[in-house]
């Protein structure tokens, strides 16, 4: 499971739908009708809010936002709570780098015409809050060589 902690702009069609498609399925790993990635360390930042539900439903809506703009069809109704309000789910400068370097090289292999669209420096999902820090302790992904 993958839910980019970076701004849906800069994820490339396989990365968004993929993104969608796991926080569908972490919507429903909160909600407790699934039994499969219930301890998945992705999860920890939604469980830590207040309110994991519209934190997930704000991501997942800002997803749908940058499938709208780009003529895709992700569908509003499995979202939960698309409603919701910005969290403010702090995520660290060392994670989005960590992540934007992650991306580069899955581009690099799957789509190289993405590549000239990567930022130098990561932006992060409306739905989190960019704080100082070093990778996250939660990620489990390997540096790319």
């Amino acid at each position: 499971m993958r839910l980019w902690s970076l701004h849906p702009s800069i994820l490339d069609r396989a990365a968004l739908v993929a993104c969608w498609r796991e926080g569908l399925l972490a919507q429903r790993v909160l909600t407790g009708t699934t039994r499969g990635y219930t301890k998945h360390p992705q999860l920890e930042r939604f469980r830590a809010s207040t309110e994991p539900l519209d934190a997930v439903g704000h991501y997942l809506m800002s997803l749908r936002a940058e499938a709208v703009r780009r003529g895709y069809a992700f569908d509003a109704t499995r979202v939960m709570r698309p409603d919701a309000a910005a969290p403010g789910i702090p995520v660290t400068t060392g994670q989005l780098a960590f992540e934007l370097e992650h991306l580069r090289a899955k581009v690099g292999v799957r789509d190289p015409g993405w590549l000239p669209r990567l930022p130098t420096l990561a932006t992060a999902s409306p739905s989190l809050l960019e704080v100082p820090g070093a990778v996250e302790s939660w990620e489990r992904a390997t540096p790319a060589p």
